[in-house]
């Protein structure tokens, strides 16, 4: 038995009892964006999936391969008819049984999806108001680059930011370095060069930091870095903008009492659907 809000019920009557990602973090995860029957950047969230269970320790199933991967996702926004334009989650956790130390290395999956408007990406030019969160830091390591079910950082964040009239906050590591944002990874914009955060900052080993390093490589007399950024940097960029894989571009407006454009962050909209379109 146990009590479940003031309530003694059957221990069997509520999974989370047992359940690892609830008890102890013990998950990883994967969101995906699905448009006109695709998931976009398969490949690059099928093998961030797979390198974040390998660094985790946890037993990858045999049968778990990108065209099975592809498969589950996609029966599921097919079942519920939001395949045009979805957002789905992929939810990996080890098996219930132990406590710090598992019984087992053998995982069991979740996915859910929900509909999306847009099947394309579009820039939003309304205002969009960030400043830093210092409550906590996040660490240099190799757990910060991927995406597991210990998040508290950016649910304090996301209040943090609410409580102020805040669209999102940047996230500093512990020596005090812009790592990412609450939803996503950071991109600086000074004079020809984009610069983004290294992954051994901590930040996160984003799949759509990826394609726009990629596809800012490409353009004529943009030069591009990954480097360290302090918060002062902020303050003298030109341009500064957020990425994810739901979201795309997200150009950020103001920082402290500094205001900014968004002209690289169209043009990278632009040849971020171009690609896909022809992918």
């Amino acid at each position: 038995m146990i009590n479940f809000n003031g309530n003694i019920v059957a221990q069997n009557d509520n999974l989370l009892t047992q359940n690892r990602a609830f008890l102890y973090g013990d998950g990883v995860f994967e969101t995906l964006k699905i448009s006109n029957g695709k998931i976009l950047f398969l490949e690059d969230h099928y093998f961030r999936l797979m390198a974040s269970m390998r660094v985790v320790r946890m037993e990858i199933p045999m049968n778990f391969t990108m065209e099975y991967f592809e498969e589950e996702v996609l029966k599921l926004v097919k079942e519920i008819g939001i395949s045009d334009s979805a957002r789905a989650r992929i939810t990996v956790f080890r098996n219930d049984g132990g406590v710090y130390l598992p019984k087992t290395n053998e995982i069991s999956y979740l996915i859910h999806a929900t509909v999306l408007e847009a099947t394309s990406y579009t820039l939003n030019n309304g205002q969009y108001e960030v400043d830093l969160y210092k409550d906590f830091y996040v660490t240099k390591q190799l757990l910060s680059s991927i995406k597991t079910t210990n998040k508290m950082i950016n649910v304090t964040g996301s209040i943090f930011a609410h409580e102020n009239g805040l669209e999102n906050c940047v996230l500093l590591n512990d020596t005090k370095n812009v790592v990412e944002v609450l939803q996503g990874n950071i991109f600086m914009v000074t004079g020809k060069k984009l610069i983004t955060p290294p992954v051994s900052e901590g930040c996160l080993n984003g799949v759509m930091r990826k394609q726009i390093l990629t596809l800012a490589k490409k353009l004529e007399g943009v030069e591009v870095s990954e480097e360290i950024i302090s918060p002062f940097d902020l303050q003298k960029a030109d341009e500064l903008f957020l990425t994810n894989v739901i979201t795309g571009i997200q150009p950020i407006t103001k920082y402290r009492k500094k205001e900014f454009t968004s002209n690289l962050a169209f043009l990278l909209v632009q040849k971020l659907n171009e690609s896909i379109s022809e992918n």
